[in-house]
């Protein structure tokens, strides 16, 4: 897994946390308005654009062999599918990830991970059942303590695998190896994870229901979305660390 050269920047030298698997994931990806997206994001991280434009993703798909270091995956916390909506921002010159929600069909776990991660996790009515190459995926959120948001599509891959080049937009988008939140006293934070270089393939996808960003009051562009899909990938997690530079 420790493909160094691919990262924008050095992994951590410390043990991690946590492994998890992705499977059957679609990136979806819309440009929005800078503004608009400005207003959304803790105003202590600096949002990314790519050519002037920025994104937001929605991003189904499947969790596996979700488990702490050194134990056994438990079948009862590590399958279950997840859904985000997520941005990209850069603090530190560490580009990453800003979630603006993770929606997750395993009650358990959406509660370790708002506790142990910070990160604003809802628990949802999920499917995500293959047919074929065509993932058939619905959620539907279930959390009082998040606006209503429902997804419902069927996606596949159209191409063979392929890993971004640097300077890439795909590479934008993907190679993003930490994630960013903030804690209840309003501190940023940063996790740190590490992957492979993501097997990426084009894909389609029909939307049948996509309610997702309504809850940041941003409406998607009447445009189809950028679509990249993944098979699997693997990947390990640090816990999240108060970010203390004096300029934040």
């Amino acid at each position: 897994m420790m493909n160094l050269d691919y990262r924008p920047y050095p992994a951590p030298t410390t043990p991690f946390v946590m492994h998890q698997e992705w499977h059957e994931l679609l990136f979806m990806h819309w440009r929005v308005d800078y503004g608009l997206l400005r207003r959304a994001v803790p105003t202590g991280l600096p949002l990314d654009t790519f050519d002037g434009d920025a994104w937001i993703a929605v991003v189904p798909f499947e969790m596996r062999n979700v488990r702490p270091r050194f134990l056994p995956a438990v079948p009862r916390l590590s399958l279950f599918p997840e859904l985000n909506v997520r941005t990209y921002v850069t603090l530190d010159n560490r580009p990453g990830v800003y979630f603006f929600s993770l929606d997750a069909g395993n009650p358990i776990a959406v509660e370790i991970a708002r506790a142990s991660f910070h990160l604003p996790y809802f628990n949802a009515t999920m499917q995500c059942v293959m047919d074929d190459e065509t993932v058939h995926y619905a959620s539907t959120r279930t959390d009082a303590r998040g606006a209503p948001a429902y997804f419902r599509a069927r996606y596949r891959p159209t191409s063979a695998s392929f890993i971004p080049e640097k300077n890439s937009l795909e590479y934008f988008l993907t190679a993003r190896y930490c994630l960013y939140t903030t804690n209840a006293q309003g501190n940023v934070l940063r996790a740190e994870i590490h992957h492979p270089p993501w097997p990426l393939q084009h894909a389609e996808c029909e939307i049948e229901t996509n309610t997702m960003t309504e809850q940041i009051g941003l409406k998607l562009p009447n445009e189809p979305p950028h679509l990249l899909f993944a098979k699997q990938i693997e990947m390990v997690a640090w816990l999240p660390q108060r970010i203390t530079t004096a300029e934040h």
